[in-house]
C-alpha cells in the first residue's frame, strides 16, 4: 500500500530508472516516477505527496539536470502526457510538458514568429520557464503573455508576465508547476522566419558540442558583462579532466560525460572548474544547470 494508491496505476511506476531519460546519462533511480495526465491528476498526486511528507520534483526532458547516482526519494513528475504534453499554435498556448524544440519547429512551420529565438535549445516550456532558457538571439520571456501555475496546495493561477519576475535565466515560479502558458506570436513572412531560424540553429550546430554528446548543455550561468565559456579557458581548463567527467574542447562552459560514468565525477569536476576559475580570475561562477 502507498498514498498514491487512488491514482490511476498506468501513471504511476516505482523504483524507476532516471539515467536513461537525462541527456547526461547518469544517475539512479527515482523512487516514484509519476505522470499525471491532466490537472485533476497533478492536484491529487500533490497533495497525496504533501499529506505523505514526500519530496517532489519535476522533471522535463532531462536536459538541464544532473542527477545523483543513488536517486532520489520520493517523487519525482514527469507532465509529458495527455494536455501537459499537447499545443495549440493558432492559440499561441502549450503545456508545460510540451518539447520546446517541437513546438518551436511547429510555429516556425506556421508562419508565427516569436519563438524562433529559441532554435537548438532543448527542454520542456515549463523548465524553459523556470529558468527563462535562452541565448545570444534572446530569450523565452520574451514570447510570455501568461503562465499557468499550480502550488503546492493544487490551486491553479494565471500570473501575466509582468508578475513573472524574468530575469536571466530566472523567474519566480518558485515551488509551483508550470500547467500551460500562453504566448505571444505574430504572423510572419513564413521564409524568412524559416531562414532566421535555421540561421540561429546552425549558430548552436557550429559552436557548441553536439547534442548527441552526455551534456546536459552550458554548465554555469554568465556572468554580468562576461562569458562563462570564455573565463573558463581563460582559466586554462578546456579538456579539463576529473575520473568520466571533463570539459568539452569545442566550448569550455560545457562539462561531458563518458558512457557509463558517474554523477559524482560532474559534481566534482563543477566544484574544480568553480574554485581554479575563482583563484585565477576572482569570478564565482554560478551553476545553470540543476544539480539534484
Amino acid at each position: 500500500m502507498t498514498c498514491f494508491t487512488d491514482l490511476p496505476p498506468e501513471i504511476v511506476a516505482r523504483d524507476v530508472p532516471l539515467a536513461p531519460l537525462t541527456w547526461f546519462r547518469l544517475g539512479g533511480p527515482a523512487e516514484y516516477l509519476i505522470r499525471p495526465r491532466n490537472v485533476d491528476e497533478l492536484r491529487a498526486v500533490i497533495r497525496a505527496a504533501r499529506a505523505a511528507d514526500m519530496p517532489l520534483r519535476i522533471f522535463g526532458l532531462g536536459a538541464n539536470l544532473l542527477v545523483p547516482d543513488e536517486g532520489v526519494r520520493g517523487v519525482v513528475l514527469r507532465l509529458d502526457q495527455g494536455d501537459f504534453a499537447s499545443f495549440d499554435i493558432d492559440a499561441g498556448y502549450a503545456g508545460g510538458g510540451v518539447d520546446m524544440t517541437e513546438l518551436t519547429r511547429a510555429a516556425v512551420r506556421a508562419g508565427m514568429a516569436g519563438l524562433e529565438q529559441l532554435a537548438g535549445i532543448p527542454g520542456t516550456v515549463g523548465g524553459g520557464i523556470a529558468m527563462n532558457c535562452g541565448g545570444k538571439y534572446g530569450d523565452i520571456a520574451m514570447a510570455v503573455r501568461s503562465v499557468e501555475l499550480m502550488n503546492s496546495n493544487g490551486d491553479i493561477e494565471t500570473i501575466e508576465h509582468d508578475r513573472m519576475g524574468f530575469a536571466y535565466r530566472q523567474s519566480d515560479i518558485g515551488e509551483r508547476f508550470v500547467v500551460g502558458v500562453r504566448f505571444e506570436l505574430a504572423p510572419t513572412d513564413s521564409d524568412a522566419l524559416k531562414q532566421r531560424y535555421r540561421e540561429i540553429w546552425d549558430y548552436k550546430q557550429q559552436t557548441q558540442p553536439a547534442m548527441s554528446g552526455h551534456s546536459a548543455g552550458c554548465i554555469f550561468r554568465n556572468p554580468e558583462g562576461d562569458s562563462a565559456g570564455r573565463i573558463i579557458d581563460r582559466a586554462g581548463l578546456k579538456g579539463f579532466r576529473i575520473g568520466s567527467a571533463f570539459v568539452s574542447e569545442q566550448h569550455a562552459n560545457f562539462a561531458m560525460a563518458d558512457r557509463g560514468g558517474s554523477a559524482r565525477d560532474v559534481r566534482e569536476l563543477i566544484q574544480t572548474i568553480r574554485t581554479r576559475v575563482f583563484e585565477s580570475s576572482g569570478v564565482e561562477l554560478e551553476p545553470e544547470v540543476k544539480i539534484w
